[in-house]
């Protein structure tokens, strides 16, 4: 049983990791633990939480700018913009259907460290273009911040970049300053049913080029509700602005039975496919989350099929959600798909034997593995941050 270690401050957070760098412990760094089956198994004697640091630090709408503590949970957050009709830019998604419910809510940490982000990112960007700013604890026992309240604000390395996506391997992130935007009034869902992933990714990208605002382009074999094969698109804006576009892009698509969802029914929708509902799912399943350019998603899906692997696109076909058999092969098969379409992968969930045997994510060229290594021995010279996370012996 490892050594849970549960902070209430940032001091905390500073004085459990030089110690632990004292004394050459490795530390699982988390926040309420919602992700800690992703990527690979971390040995570690001791669990640092940031769970304990808690609360919005700093909240301007008129500059459209948040920023909370780690710990702080997500849905606090949202509420919080809610309120002043404003929003998460990114997305972020709820997995714990993925790595099942915890009874705990994820946290703004959490999603910061993964970099996770929904389907608006097509449109808007991925969490970490939406970070203005961070604060961390290095391996070092070292606070460290990094950026500010405004989009232009870095000078040398930026930290910001460096900790989003790093999985808790370069520092405990304390504290997160985020870009906001405000919420859409309204929003619209065209549904292009019965087309193959290809004929759907034809379509999907007309709908992403065109001057209509899409933020949202997904398709899957099956959805409740909805007879055979469908495609989404999203368009929001003020009500009025999204029935005039949504209706101009139906004609101008083309697509026989095109139809047009109401609000909540075109919320639901997309709640679900951030969410990841669509993709078919039993507790033995492994995940893998697959990003490749828009055209190659359907290529990716016809690869992997003879294992016995499914899924459905998103990020208008650049993101391919697959599940299968949690195997040596299942992955291979993925591993092969992917890098014959030039994309990356991400083994999501597995069994530790899987994601402890297998590369959960492509590994890095020989250049790019050497300046990573440099700077994880320029920030956590022991090696004691969620060791072999991301890569083995790092």
């Amino acid at each position: 049983m490892s050594l849970a270690l549960v902070p209430v401050d940032e001091a905390g957070v500073r004085d459990a990791v030089g110690q632990a760098a004292a004394e050459r412990v490795a530390l699982l760094v988390c926040g309420n633990g919602t992700k800690s089956g992703m990527l690979r198994p971390v040995q570690a004697a001791r669990v640092l939480s940031t769970a304990g640091l808690s609360g919005i630090s700093l909240y301007s709408p008129s500059e459209l700018i948040i920023a909370a503590q780690a710990g702080t949970p997500l849905p606090e957050i949202e509420a919080a913009l809610a309120e002043k009709g404003q929003q998460l830019t990114a997305e972020p998604p709820d997995l714990s259907r993925i790595f099942g419910a915890t009874g705990k809510p994820q946290t703004i940490g959490g999603i910061t460290a993964t970099n996770l982000s929904g389907p608006r990112r097509v449109a808007w960007g991925a969490m970490r273009d939406h970070v203005m700013g961070i604060r961390a604890v290095t391996g070092r026992g070292e606070i460290v911040h990094s950026g500010g309240r405004v989009l232009k604000n870095v000078t040398g390395l930026d930290l910001c970049k460096l900790f989003t996506g790093s999985h808790g391997t370069l520092g405990a992130i304390t504290e997160v300053t985020l870009k906001v935007l405000p919420a859409a009034e309204s929003s619209g869902t065209l549904v292009l049913p019965n087309l193959s992933p290809r004929a759907a990714v034809v379509a999907l990208s007309a709908a992403l080029g065109s001057p209509y605002g899409v933020s949202g382009a997904a398709w899957m074999p099956a959805f409740p509700g909805f007879a055979g094969s469908v495609a989404f698109v999203r368009i929001e804006d003020f009500k009025a602005s999204v029935a005039y576009r949504t209706e101009k892009l139906r004609g101008e698509l083309g697509i026989p039975g095109t139809d047009i969802l109401d609000e909540a029914a075109s919320r639901a929708v997309w709640a679900a496919v951030r969410d990841v509902q669509p993709l078919p799912l039993t507790d033995a399943d492994a995940v893998w989350r697959v990003s490749v350019r828009p055209s190659a998603g359907p290529n990716v899906l016809d690869s992997v099929a003879s294992a016995g692997l499914r899924g459905f696109l998103d990020w208008g076909g650049g993101l391919v959600w697959l599940s299968g058999p949690a195997s040596l092969e299942s992955h291979a098969c993925v591993e092969a798909a992917v890098r014959s379409a030039g994309g990356t992968w991400t083994l999501l969930r597995g069994p530790d034997a899987l994601r402890a045997a297998v590369d959960v994510v492509p590994p890095e060229v020989p250049v790019l593995a050497a300046i990573g290594r440099r700077v994880k021995a320029s920030l956590d010279p022991a090696g004691i941050l969620n060791p072999g996370r991301m890569y083995a012996g790092i």
